[in-house]
């Protein structure tokens, strides 16, 4: 939405500070809410261009609000506005580096941790999950006991490059645990994606707790905490933020660590990336020495595959169909060199059945999607544009080698409306 500064009769304000930021500007004014009515000693200084109030100020209180959000890469002049507000309202000094955050975390983390306290860290192959077991590694040493559970939801081959890489690169002490035929059996049936997601994040509660146990038998004191790699991003779309008061946000989804953990778990949590987001951990992942190869990895749902499998995940063979195609769509864009020009690219399964015509015979099978998106912190995304040729090589390669799929689509949809997963 484009909005405008305010200037003659309502008053342009220091919000915006004159030229500072600009007369207008492109902001992420998605949603439905409006101001109505201003309070009491604030006015008007900015609006779009069709007058919904998008900015007000009271500078006698020192208080500021905004309608939009400037923090997100489709609010073109955002940074620019948070940076005047900080820095020329504010007063405040560009002090603050992601080697702050490490120390601070760190001391968190020892002041919280008795001496001798053992604590267990959730691990999912993914970069969030492994940067916070690292931090969480250098602040109590061999006192964490990683678990790395496979819950049959994972992609292609995905279990043996990742115990690979915690154990080659890494170095840290992992005890792999399968639990598919759990996982898949409590999944059955299951087509609502908040119920996926709920029964996933209870059985990796489960499986935690379980894991606890064995360590307390075999260390003669039962771990008290755990280790999550939960993100800002994960809080905002499960739940209002903590102590916020507020009662009317919606919940976009529940991830499986925030909104799918069970009320009554025995652990309690230490989530050292919880205020960050994505490109801010892998900073902090770099700072912290983890390979970068593994840095660049793309995000892959706590969930895994049941929300890139529409509806029940153990229909046919729905998993199988959606990890083939899942690697070949991956693999061509490592091979075209833009692997690390996207920040997240994968395969959905649809459970659709269309017609079809595969050597020389009438087919009824399955349709693929595909999906990739650029972002830059993941609260807000565009589709990738892949060049023509590229796609048509993609779809020909997905449906010669992967049985059951006769059709292949492309996500174009951004974030918002939609969100980067299908569930």
């Amino acid at each position: 939405m484009e909005i405008e500064v305010v200037e003659g009769g309502e008053g342009e304000g220091r919000l915006y500070g004159g030229d500072a930021v600009g007369k207008e500007q492109t902001v992420w004014m998605s949603h439905g809410d409006e101001a109505a009515r201003l309070p009491e000693g604030f006015r008007v200084v900015a609006r779009s261009r069709q007058g919904t109030v998008a900015a007000i100020e009271s500078p006698e209180r020192r208080l500021y609000g905004l309608q939009y959000h400037p923090e997100v890469t489709h609010s073109t002049l955002g940074m620019e506005t948070l940076q005047h507000f900080l820095f020329n309202v504010c007063g405040l000094s560009p002090g603050w580096k992601m080697e702050d955050v490490l120390e601070q975390e760190i001391n968190v983390i020892k002041n919280l941790v008795e001496p001798n306290d053992h604590v267990i860290c959730a691990l999912s192959g993914g970069v969030d999950s492994t940067v916070a077991a690292t931090l969480v590694h250098k602040a109590i040493g061999d006192r964490l006991h990683c678990i790395f559970v496979d819950n049959g939801l994972l992609r292609y081959k995905e279990r043996e490059r990742v115990m690979s890489t915690f154990e080659s690169d890494l170095h840290l002490p992992v005890t792999c645990v399968d639990a598919s035929d759990r996982f898949l059996s409590k999944l059955k049936g299951v087509t609502d994606p908040e119920r996926k997601r709920k029964i996933i994040g209870g059985e990796f509660i489960a499986i935690f707790d379980d894991f606890a146990v064995e360590l307390e038998h075999k260390l003669g004191r039962k771990p008290a905490f755990l280790v999550q790699g939960t993100l800002y991003p994960d809080v905002i779309e499960s739940c209002p933020p903590p102590g916020s008061g507020r009662t009317h946000s919606h919940t976009i989804k529940s991830h499986h660590n925030v909104g799918g953990l069970p009320k009554d778990m025995k652990l309690k949590l230490i989530e050292p990336l919880k205020l960050l987001f994505k490109d801010e951990v892998r900073e902090l992942g770099s700072i912290l020495n983890v390979p970068q190869a593994f840095l660049k990895r793309h995000p892959f749902p706590g969930p895994g595959l049941a929300v890139r499998v529409l509806g029940d995940v153990t229909q046919g063979n729905a998993l199988e169909i959606t990890r083939q195609a899942d690697e070949i769509f991956v693999q061509a864009i490592k091979d075209a060199g833009i692997y690390d020009s996207i920040w997240q690219a994968f395969a959905v399964f649809l459970p659709v059945l269309t017609v079809g015509v595969q050597g020389d015979q009438r087919t009824h099978s399955y349709v693929v999607g595909l999906r990739a998106i650029t972002s830059e912190d993941g609260m807000t995304a565009d589709w990738y544009k892949f060049q023509s040729e590229f796609l048509d090589n993609v779809s020909r390669k997905i449906c010669n080698n992967v049985r059951g799929v006769n059709r292949v689509v492309l996500d174009i949809t951004s974030k918002p409306p939609a969100t980067v997963e299908w569930e």
